[in-house]
């Protein structure tokens, strides 16, 4: 019996918390409620900006049209739990929207407007939504999936819903119509992931997951801090990050955000100076053109404002971290890591008094407060002392509720215990800095050994030819699966792809050696700028049968 009950103090004793006090978390209020507590006070400052138009919203326009747009959808027949599509580019309403439709007790689900229509059609299938709201230019892609659909334009269309008009009428309307109680237990958001497995699936977070969320991420905002961040509004606000990460934690603290539609780096540059922007989250491969790119030296960088950069959404190398610190010295390098399914994990945060890093370089940064953490062998289940590479497994008020009308799915992520299970590799050390190895999807096995293709890139582009690069697994009858790279060469390199093999197994163990090289014009990217791994295989695996064949 002694050993038995020792056994099972072991399998549970490696839980980590973080080195942060615990945080308080407001249970009886809502996401809109808790973003836009205190506006009032800001009611003349402006909350949200376009970077190429100049279009300004303050927040007493968030507060006004907030209340005016959750008062047209109930009027529209809007119900709590109710899933509405937003289909639109970064705009300076999106949060208003958003919240407009939490408010009213909807559930809001951002669409990819670069999705096509079919894509579009499986989301509004997949979420029984009813009812879609978008822009003129994405409009046809949605009028014939028989919902209706509201339209942000000015122009009138015949046929959708006028969002001006709506919120006129929302103003003339008296408040009779029935006005359900939103609980802090109800859903809000339905961002769609693939989750730790490849189909696209409905991720169910309520206010409460959200409010959490904000709690625990901006647990180090001093009073001090408040109204003055300027914020950089360019990762996508349909990603559960650019909706609640940008937009929420910036209202929560009363700062602006600068909203840019699409990545073209002069804009971008220019709106970093003239906005002032003191907090840019964006993704490595931005990071990759400020460091290479030479239109960057048409800029007088010392009119930057910038006080941190956060890179998330997929991993950063070193090489490019060192290089980016050289050209912008001051900016600090934040780091975070979190999914879909729970948003925000761990941070790499400034020291408070002085600005500098805590977390250790190339860290994802500590986990942050009301979370626990632990790491299993993905075998047999066991957590793992520090140090020990293991699945990263999350337990808190964070943790979505499941995926939307898939009992499996969900099973299969949280377990009986509500741990959910993230499907990446993961350590801790001994100062409790946190550090991400790969997913376990993507690990490729040379002869059994494991290759993370992260670690390869990153020695990739510290070659001074090499503009991008990715790595991935290919089959073979020998070896299972051997390392591949696509590789972006700079303008008028020589190098041969034998050199760039050549490059690799000169800094690598044997078994990471790569095997094969393709040069390539781009490296294909999602939204959030995460490498495309598949697809880079399939053209890969094509052009290597090709030379078979020819």
């Amino acid at each position: 019996m002694g050993t038995y009950l020792h056994n099972l103090a072991q399998d549970e004793e490696h839980i980590f918390r973080s080195r942060f006090a615990p945080v308080t978390v407001p249970d009886d209020i809502t996401l809109p409620e808790f973003v836009l507590q205190n506006a009032e006070l800001y009611a003349n400052k402006v909350a949200f900006v376009e970077a190429v138009t100049g279009k300004e919203v303050t927040y007493s326009d968030v507060v006004r049209d907030t209340r005016r747009f959750s008062k047209a959808l109930r009027s529209l027949g809007v119900r709590k739990g109710h899933v509405i599509i937003v289909v639109l580019p970064n705009v300076a309403e999106y949060a208003i929207i958003a919240l407009g439709i939490m408010t009213a007790g909807g559930v809001f689900s951002g669409a990819n407007p670069a999705a096509h229509a079919s894509e579009i059609k499986k989301q509004v299938e997949a979420a029984e939504a009813k009812l879609i709201v978008t822009n003129g230019s994405n409009y046809e892609k949605v009028k014939g999936l028989g919902l209706p659909v509201i339209i942000l334009d000015e122009e009138h269309i015949e046929g959708p819903m006028n969002w001006n008009k709506l919120l006129e009428a929302a103003d003339k309307a008296g408040t009779s119509f029935f006005n359900e109680d939103v609980q802090q237990t109800d859903l809000c958001a339905l961002p769609f992931s693939s989750g730790t497995t490849g189909l696209s699936k409905g991720v169910m977070l309520t206010h409460r997951n959200l409010v959490a969320n904000l709690c625990s991420t901006l647990f180090s905002v001093t009073p001090e801090m408040v109204g003055q961040v300027t914020t950089l509004g360019l990762i996508p606000f349909f990603h559960i990050y650019g909706i609640t990460g940008i937009c929420c934690a910036t209202l929560r603290n009363k700062g602006k955000v600068v909203v840019m539609g699409r990545f073209e780096l002069r804009t971008f540059l220019n709106a970093l100076i003239t906005q002032e922007v003191t907090f840019a989250p964006i993704v490595p491969p931005i990071i990759l053109q400020l460091v290479k790119n030479p239109v960057v030296e048409e800029f007088d960088l010392t009119k930057l404002k910038l006080l941190a950069i956060m890179s998330a959404a997929a991993p950063l190398a070193p090489e490019l971290l060192t290089a980016f610190e050289n050209k912008f010295p001051g900016v600090q390098v934040q780091e975070a890591y979190g999914l879909t399914e729970h948003s925000c994990i761990t941070l790499t945060l400034g020291d408070l008094e002085d600005g500098s890093r805590i977390a250790k370089k190339n860290s994802v940064g500590f986990i942050l407060p009301n979370l626990e953490v632990k790491f299993i062998d993905p075998e047999t289940g066991r957590s793992l002392p520090k140090n020990t590479p293991g699945e990263i497994c999350v337990r808190s008020q964070c943790v979505m509720q499941g995926y939307y009308n898939n009992k499996e799915e969900t099973a299969r992520t949280i377990d009986k215990k509500g741990w959910l299970h993230t499907g990446d590799i993961g350590i801790i050390d001994d100062q409790d800095n946190v550090f991400i190895v790969d997913r376990i999807k993507e690990l490729i096995k040379y002869k059994g050994f494991q290759v993370a293709p992260a670690e390869i890139e990153a020695i990739l582009l510290t070659h001074p030819s090499i503009e991008d690069a990715a790595v991935v697994p290919l089959p073979d009858e020998e070896a299972g699966e051997i390392p591949a790279a696509s590789v972006v060469m700079s303008q008028g390199a020589k190098e041969s792809e034998e050199d760039i093999k050549n490059y690799i197994a000169s800094n690598v163990a044997h078994y990471k050696k790569v095997r094969v090289v393709h040069f390539v014009e781009t490296i294909p990217k999602s939204p959030s700028g995460k490498i495309m791994r598949r697809l880079i295989k399939e053209k890969m695996v094509e052009k290597m049968r090709a030379k078979l064949h020819s």
